[in-house]
């Protein structure tokens, strides 16, 4: 598990795999709450 950590953390590529993580998370849920709102005014 350490060794992963470290990966996951200490490399670009691990970096840039947490970013891309996040971005779609993020993503998701910006488009979760704009649909949630556009739905409840009577679309």
């Amino acid at each position: 598990m350490d060794v992963v950590m470290k990966e996951l953390f200490g490399t670009d590529i691990g970096l840039l795999s947490l970013f891309t993580l996040g971005f779609i998370v993020a993503m998701g849920l910006f488009m979760w709450a704009k649909l949630t709102k556009k739905s409840h005014e009577g679309g």
